[in-house]
């Protein structure tokens, strides 16, 4: 298991980050479906916890098969989704993603925002992380993949008007008011040998773009939802969700109606990648079985919520 925490800062409040994290997230999710591919959203409803208090608990589905490399490509099945499932008691939210053909493989991602610039060398109040695997991602400079830059999110020419923050320059981490940062402690599993190092440390690289891209964008959308209450923010996210379902379901059916008609497959992967799994130790499961697409819990329990 691989574990590293990253911590990225924003000119921002933790409270302000409330409604632009839910903004954000509905937004990128509905802009980045279509093809066949993107967010369905399957669960999003209120819950409580005994500790953190009252929150919401979501389930997604999350169809990206052609971002795969090819190594992964061989091995999955050609229509396959990750299942996200989240527990946002914020500040504090933990977020655990698995795939139900793989049961050896499992992201957990425990989350906590506090207004300071990532100075907190205990902030989940347990066993400090080591040193060698914390990471402190800068959204104004840290290279982030060619086809998610665009001039309106360029952090150093960005400016709000509503708040009359921005632009950054280097070294705003250091003097910028307000500041908060994003605790990101992130465990990844994939126990198959022979895949195991190259794919924990994909998906930490996959997962350090993803961060660098929403908070970003987090910041540059900030006139687009500055000043929203969380009920109206909340009534964006259920209408960006509707959209965003309707895409993806949408694609997959015309994506189906090009090929010839074939019966719903009862394996998740192929018998030649079947027998291949096996010998490295992976279980496969029958997807026409809906017990066995029960996703497995991750190493903690948070009364029904882990996210």
């Amino acid at each position: 298991m691989l574990m590293k925490e990253y911590r990225v800062c924003m000119p921002l409040t933790v409270e302000e980050y409330r409604i632009g994290q839910l903004y954000m997230i509905s937004k990128h999710s509905c802009e980045q479906s279509g093809g066949g591919e993107g967010v369905e959203v399957v669960k999003n409803e209120p819950d409580v916890h005994p500790q953190h208090g009252p929150g919401q608990v979501t389930e997604k589905r999350i169809y990206l098969s052609s971002k795969l490399p090819s190594w992964i490509k061989a091995f999955v099945p050609r229509f396959f989704y990750v299942t996200e499932k989240a527990w946002n008691f914020y500040p504090y939210t933990i977020t655990e993603y698995s795939v139900s053909f793989v049961p050896r493989f499992s992201i957990r991602i425990e989350t906590k925002f506090e207004n300071n610039n990532g100075s907190n060398d205990n902030v989940f109040g347990d066993t400090p992380t080591p040193a060698e695997n914390v990471s402190f991602l800068d959204i104004l400079s840290d290279p982030i993949p060619e086809k998610h830059k665009t001039d309106s999110e360029d952090l150093s020419r960005w400016r709000s008007n509503k708040t009359n923050r921005g632009p950054l320059e280097e070294g705003w981490r250091d003097n910028h008011n307000p500041i908060m940062c994003s605790y990101k402690r992130v465990h990844c599993s994939f126990e198959v040998y022979g895949f195991q190092t190259r794919t924990e440390e994909f998906v930490h690289r996959i997962i350090k773009d993803i961060l660098l891209v929403g908070h970003r964008q987090a910041v540059a959308w900030l006139d687009e939802w500055h000043g929203l209450s969380l009920e109206e923010v909340r009534e964006y996210e259920k209408d960006m969700q509707e959209k965003t379902n309707s895409k993806v379901k949408s694609t997959q059916i015309d994506a189906g109606s090009q090929v010839p008609f074939r019966p719903a497959f009862s394996r998740s992967i192929s018998v030649t990648d079947e027998r291949s799994l096996k010998r490295m130790g992976v279980t496969t499961v029958d997807v026409t079985d809906t017990s066995a697409l029960a996703v497995p819990r991750g190493p903690l329990r948070l009364n029904s919520t882990p996210e």
